[in-house]
């Protein structure tokens, strides 16, 4: 899918983990991007990225975005999402989270738009 603009690359991000395409989800990040894997747990990178979201994957989720908000300024923009996730647990039991994300996207020299910071869990990392 083509993100020519901020909203296309969050949509990409919820369809390619709901396939479980690791590959197209990393494709999403700028090179050098920054996940805030858990509160507390910053993945720096696609291999840290990766590897943070792989046990994400696992639980063969469904990521709902409940409701969105968007702001650009130029080349940089504020991705807000209220979401929550449906999956299974290593023990089989379901397993149930939200949050609301506050990522950064910039636009690349080519026109698309990537994810820069990434922070599912937003004002939660605060404690």
């Amino acid at each position: 899918m083509l993100t020519n603009k901020p909203e296309d690359a969050v949509q990409a991000f919820f369809d390619a983990f709901n396939r479980g395409d690791l590959d197209a989800v990393i494709a999403l990040y700028e090179p050098k991007a920054t996940l805030v894997a858990q509160p507390g747990q910053i993945a720096e990178g696609h291999a840290a990225i990766r590897e943070a979201l792989n046990g994400f994957l696992a639980m063969k989720p469904t990521l709902i975005p409940e409701k969105k908000s968007l702001m650009a300024a130029g080349d940089i923009a504020l991705s807000v999402v209220r979401w929550t996730l449906n999956g299974t647990g290593p023990d089989g039991a379901p397993v149930r989270m939200e949050g609301t994300t506050s990522d950064v996207l910039r636009r690349q020299a080519d026109g698309r738009w990537l994810f820069l910071i990434d922070n599912p869990w937003g004002a939660g990392v605060l404690g």
